[in-house]
Parts: structure tokens; C-alpha cells; sequence
């Protein structure tokens, strides 16, 4: 899942837990600053009630009673004067319920005593408080309200983070998706404000040159190398051979010096190999040329035929013959066929079988599929195949490791995207698919 994605899933889920809390905790906010205000109200009116008492008298509500008790025209407020006990001091704000003619009615309560004319009187001041009625249209309103405001915020928050982000995602495209080694393209800052994304990209820049920089010089010590090995290497091969021709060596000396003679000759196809792998990862080979790939592959059996006949083993084209590679270079092509076929022939059980296959793929490119019924490659050696100088567990044969590195080399030069599959006394095939489309 992206950032942007995870960021806005974030935001949303955090704002929707906060809604939902609010609403559940609406009506105890609710309630809590209507007592607060209700309080404030009756503090007020007791305020009022005692100075009309102090200033009017006690009477000017008992009116000859011993008690008095009045209520509005809809009873939402209440005063009341009743006498009390000497030794009681209230003074209370409480919820409380009154049965007035029938009705059962919620009020908030302030309960205080004083002292007149040397009796003590209890004071009552009443108001109803009947906003519990009004919990579930506020929870309604505030809802609505605040699931429209998240929606409003979410949109600008999805914007903002794509434009913060973007720099990031500039990165990513540019530096990682799609981006071939080595790098070819000249690597150019990302502008951004933001330092985190700044310093990510100067890093992987640099990262990048400091890469391509060990690759080419790899690369280039790799073509000296084997370029300045193989004058000695010839050199020394012909004294060796000069040596067998004198007269009067002896036995023991001309097989020692066969036995080196053929040390030689292996280091000489590895100096060739890398030099080879060298000019194709250098570009030194021209991609123009037009390869009928039936052609091309009678033309390697041809070569190859007392292999499989060593081995009595049969092989089967399954290739039409208008399928054609174009943009390729000959040579390399053929190399990259004969070391597969060459593998497949060396690694196979007497009697076995190769068969190669070429189709066009839905998209219209070419695949080629060189399959065998050989010993097989184990599941944890599949991955490394194509590093130099690497055999597998089961590689019991005379070899350098170089094949498959040479096989890759070729198919990044031409763009072929190469997959290997395996099962151990099975056999293994090869799937090479050319990007380019076929005729």
C-alpha cells in the first residue's frame, strides 16, 4: 500500500474514532453545562429571592402562612419557603423529582436555610431540566455535522499529503521503478523544501554514481585483465608445445607438460570468456542484424550433433519458420543458444530428450523455451545460476561456471527477459522472451 494511501486511511480512521467519542460523550457535555448554567441561575435567583426578603420581609410571601409555595404558569421554575429544624444548614444544588396535579417533573434543586425573625426557614428554588428530551437530535446534528466536516478536511488533508509527498514520489520513479543498472541517465535532484526527502535523494545519488563508478571499473579491470592474459597465455602455450617437439624429452616430461598444456588451455577459455562478457557489457557487438531463429537453432544442432549422439539423446524444434528476432546481433544469439543447448546436452541422462520451443505471445513478442530431461537443479542453487564461476550442488561435469553468466550477459544486452524453472531428476527449461515484436 502506498503512503498517500496509509496516510489517508490514518487521518480518516483517527477523525472517525474522534466523532464517534464525541457523540457518545454529547449528552454528559450536554447535561453537565446545562447544570453548570442552571447553578449559575439559581445562585442568581436565590440572590434576588433573599434581598426582596431582607428588604420586604418574610411576609410579603407567607402571607399569614406557615409555608408558601408558588410555580409558573407552565411549571419550569419553582420558589418555595417552608419552616426547618434549628440545628439543620443546607445548602444544595441537586437533581430531584415533583409530583405536581399528576405529573411527575424533573427539576434541578437549590436548597439553602436562613434565619428570620429568629426561626429558620428552608428556601427552595426550582427549575425543570428537561434537556434530556433534546440528547438524540443534538447526537443527530452533530453527526451529520461533523461526518460532512471530515469529509470536507479528508479531501483537503488527501490533497495536502499529495502535495508533500510528491517529491517522494518523484523519487521513487526516478531513482528506483523502472530504473535499469547501470545507470545510464544522468541522475538530477528532486526539487523539494521538505530536508528528510532532500537528503533521501542526494543519498541515493549518490549511492548511485558511487555503484556505477565500482561497476565500471569492474568492468573495465575485467577487459584490461583479460586482455593483457591473453598474450602471455598464447605465448606460453606455444613453448609448451615447442618443448613436446624436442628430441630426446622423456615420457614423464611430456605428460607433465601435457598436463599443463591442458591447465593452460582452461585458463585461456575462462580469459576468453570474460573477455567476451567484457565487450558485450561494454556494447562493443552491433544489434542490426535479422535472425530466422529455426535457422539459427539447425545450424547450432548441426555443430552440436556428435554431442547428442554421444548421448543417444533426441532433440525437437517446435519453431515456425516466418518467426524472425530483429535488431539482434548474430554471433551473440547464436552463442547464447549454443551454451543453452550445450548445458542442456552435458546435464542430460543417457537417452534423454531437448525440445525447443518458439511462440508468439499475447502481447506479440517471442518466447523460446529450451526445456530438458537432465539431472535438474536443486530449488536453492536457482537463484545463483547466472553468477560466474558458480555450479550447482549436482554439477558433477567439467566446467568453469561461465556458460550461464555469458547466457545473462547476452539477454540484458538485447533486452530478453530470461526465467529458469527446475524439479531434481526431472529436468529443467529455460524461457527466454523477446521484447521485440516478431515479424
Amino acid at each position: 500500500m502506498k503512503l498517500s494511501s496509509k496516510l489517508t486511511l490514518f487521518i480518516a480512521g483517527s477523525k472517525l474514532v474522534t466523532v464517534l467519542l464525541f457523540i457518545l460523550v454529547l449528552p454528559y457535555l450536554v447535561k453537565e453545562i446545562a447544570n453548570q448554567h442552571t447553578n449559575f441561575t439559581l445562585r442568581q435567583q436565590q440572590k434576588k429571592v433573599m434581598a426582596i426578603v431582607h428588604k420586604n420581609g418574610l411576609d410579603d410571601y407567607l402571607q399569614g402562612e406557615s409555608s408558601y409555595g408558588s410555580y409558573t404558569l407552565l411549571k419550569e421554575e419553582f420558589i418555595a419557603f417552608s419552616p426547618s429544624a434549628a440545628n439543620v444548614q443546607i445548602d444544595t444544588i441537586k437533581d430531584s423529582q415533583r409530583l405536581i396535579e399528576g405529573d411527575t417533573l424533573n427539576y434541578r434543586i437549590l436548597s439553602a436555610t436562613f434565619k428570620y425573625a429568629d426561626k429558620n426557614y428552608l428556601l427552595e428554588i426550582g427549575k425543570n431540566t428537561s434537556i434530556s428530551q433534546y440528547h438524540k437530535p443534538l447526537q443527530r446534528f452533530a453527526l451529520y455535522g461533523l461526518i460532512t466536516l471530515i469529509a470536507m478536511t479528508m479531501l483537503i488533508d488527501l490533497i495536502f499529503i499529495r502535495i508533500i509527498i510528491q517529491p517522494l514520489s518523484s523519487i521513487i520513479k526516478t531513482k528506483l521503478v523502472n530504473n535499469d543498472f547501470p545507470f545510464r541517465a544522468e541522475q538530477l535532484p528532486v526539487p523539494t523544501s521538505t530536508s528528510d526527502f532532500k537528503y533521501l535523494d542526494d543519498s541515493l545519488r549518490l549511492l548511485m554514481t558511487q555503484i556505477n563508478d565500482a561497476f565500471y571499473k569492474e568492468r573495465e579491470f575485467t577487459s584490461n585483465a583479460s586482455h593483457e592474459l591473453m598474450t602471455p597465455i598464447t605465448i606460453l602455450q606455444n613453448k609448451m608445445e615447442n618443448l613436446l617437439d624436442e628430441e630426446g624429452l622423456s615420457d614423464e616430461s611430456a605428460i607433465a607438460i601435457v598436463e599443463m598444456m591442458k591447465t593452460v588451455d582452461r585458463l585461456k577459455k575462462i580469459t576468453s570468456s570474460l573477455l567476451l562478457i567484457s565487450r558485450i557489457e561494454n556494447e562493443q557487438y552491433i544489434r542490426k542484424e535479422h535472425v530466422i531463429p529455426l535457422q539459427l537453432f539447425e545450424e547450432i544442432i548441426e555443430e552440436i550433433k556428435h554431442r547428442l549422439e554421444d548421448k543417444n539423446i533426441s532433440i525437437k524444434l517446435n519453431i515456425a519458420g516466418d518467426m524472425e528476432f530483429q535488431h539482434v546481433n548474430r554471433d551473440l544469439i547464436y552463442q547464447l543458444f549454443f551454451n543453452l543447448i550445450h548445458n542442456a546436452i552435458k546435464f542430460n541422462r543417457q537417452d534423454g530428450q531437448i525440445t525447443i520451443t518458439g511462440v508468439t505471445t499475447a502481447d506479440g513478442c517471442f518466447q523460446v523455451q529450451v526445456s530438458d530431461t537432465g539431472i535438474g537443479i536443486p530449488k536453492e542453487d536457482l537463484p545463483f545460476i547466472f553468477n560466474r564461476f558458480t555450479k550447482t550442488n549436482l554439477s558433477s561435469q567439467v566446467g568453469y561456471g561461465l556458460g550461464l553468466a555469458i547466457v545473462k550477459s547476452i539477454a540484458a544486452y538485447h533486452a530478453i527477459k530470461i526465467a529458469v524453472e527446475s524439479d531434481i531428476g526431472e529436468g529443467t527449461t529455460f524461457t527466454l522472451i523477446f521484447k521485440f515484436k516478431t515479424k
